[in-house]
C-alpha cells in the first residue's frame, strides 16, 4: 500500500513538474491523510529527491534523481504486461535469485525485478558481471511461454534483437549482436543477457531473463582485464542516459517481439538477428564441449544455432564461447 502511494504520489509531483501541488490535491489524488503526504515527502527526500514545501502553496518537485524505482519508471511504460509487477532494491546480491524465487511463488508472466546495484552479479557460465550502483541497468524478467524446451535457446536471441532495436532506437548507437548473448559496441560488450528456466520432460515451468547494461557506467569501476573490453552507452554517445526512460523503451520492445515471437514462430526473430550481427562473414573459433572449431560465420539456421561454413561444409554450433 505504501508503495502505491509513493508511486501515485510522485506520478503527480512528476506530472505537475515545475509547479506547485495543494496538499489537499495530492490527498485527494492518492487517497490517504495530509499527515501520511507529508511522511511519504520525507522518504522521497532521503532518496535524493529535492521537494520544496511552501505555505498554502503545497509542494513542487525541483530535482529527481536518476532511480530505477517503480514509482519513476511506472510512468513511462507503455507495456501491457511486462514491468507492470515489480520488486524493487537498491541493493541485492543477483536479480536472478530473487526471480527465480517469485516464479516459484507464481509471479504473473512480465513481472520484473531490478535493482539499483547488484553486489555478486552473474553472466554466462557463471562469470562474475560487475553491476556498480546507479549507473547501469540490472533487471529480470520472468516468461512462462508455452514452448517446448528445445526452442528455449531461442528466446535468447529473441531477448538480444528486442534489447538492441530499443538500444538502437534510443541512443542512436550501433549497437550490434554477437552469438549468443552479448550486445557489442565498436567490439566492446555493452550488454549481456542470460536466459535461465525451470522445467521437467518437455514442458516448461518459468524462464528467467535477466539483462545487464552498462549505462552510466565509467571505465574506473572496471578492473584492469575488463577494460579493454567492456563499454557503457555513456562512453560510447559521449553523455549520459536516463535509465528508466531506456528501460521502458527495452520492456515494450521486448514484449512486442515475445508476443510475435509466440504468434509467428522463430523465423522473423532470425531475419532480425542477422541483420544486427555484428560478426557475419567474420572467421571466428568456437570452443564447444567437443573441442574447437573454426569457420566464417554465415547466420543462424532455422533452429537458432549459429552456421560456421568450413570450405564446402557448413556446420551449426548449438553451445559454445566464440572469439571473431
Amino acid at each position: 500500500m505504501a508503495n502505491r502511494i509513493r508511486e501515485s504520489l510522485l506520478g503527480l509531483l512528476l506530472e505537475r513538474s515545475g509547479s506547485f501541488v495543494s496538499g489537499e490535491e495530492i490527498s485527494r489524488h492518492v487517497n490517504c491523510s495530509r499527515t501520511a503526504i507529508w511522511k511519504h515527502i520525507e522518504e522521497l527526500r532521503k532518496e535524493g529527491y529535492q521537494i520544496e514545501a511552501r505555505p498554502r502553496s503545497g509542494y513542487r518537485l525541483l530535482y529527481r534523481p536518476d532511480r530505477v524505482a517503480p514509482e519513476e519508471l511506472k510512468p513511462h511504460l507503455t507495456t501491457r504486461r511486462f514491468g507492470q509487477a515489480i520488486r524493487y532494491w537498491r541493493q541485492i546480491p543477483s536479480t536472478q535469485p530473487a526471480a527465480h524465487e517469485w516464479a516459484r511463488e507464481g509471479a504473473e508472466e512480465g513481472a520484473l525485478v531490478i535493482t539499483e546495484e547488484q553486489t555478486q552479479g552473474r553472466g554466462r557460465l557463471g562469470r562474475m558481471w560487475h553491476s556498480p550502483p546507479n549507473n547501469g541497468i540490472w533487471m529480470s524478467i520472468i516468461l512462462r511461454p508455452p514452448i517446448p524446451l528445445t526452442q528455449a535457446p531461442q528466446l535468447t536471441l529473441m531477448a538480444s534483437v528486442a534489447v538492441t532495436r530499443a538500444l538502437r532506437q534510443t541512443t542512436g548507437l550501433d549497437v550490434r549482436i554477437k552469438w549468443p548473448n552479448d550486445l557489442l559496441i565498436e567490439g566492446k560488450k555493452v550488454c549481456g543477457i542470460l536466459t535461465e528456466l525451470r522445467g521437467e520432460q518437455d514442458h516448461i515451468q518459468y524462464v528467467v531473463m535477466g539483462t545487464g547494461i552498462n549505462v552510466n557506467v565509467t571505465s574506473d569501476w572496471w578492473p584492469d582485464e575488463l577494460k579493454e573490453k567492456a563499454t557503457s552507452l555513456a562512453i560510447a554517445g559521449g553523455h549520459t542516459y536516463h535509465r528508466v526512460e531506456l528501460i521502458a523503451a527495452i520492456l515494450g520492445e521486448l514484449e512486442q517481439m515475445y508476443e510475435g515471437y509466440l504468434t509467428h514462430g522463430f523465423e522473423p526473430i532470425r531475419i532480425l538477428w542477422e541483420e544486427y550481427a555484428g560478426m557475419l562473414g567474420n572467421v571466428i573459433r568456437a570452443f564447444t564441449p567437443q573441442g574447437e572449431v573454426t569457420g566464417e560465420a554465415i547466420g543462424l539456421d532455422a533452429t537458432g544455432a549459429l552456421l560456421l561454413q568450413q570450405g564446402d561444409h557448413t556446420l551449426p554450433i548449438f553451445s559454445s564461447d566464440i572469439e571473431v
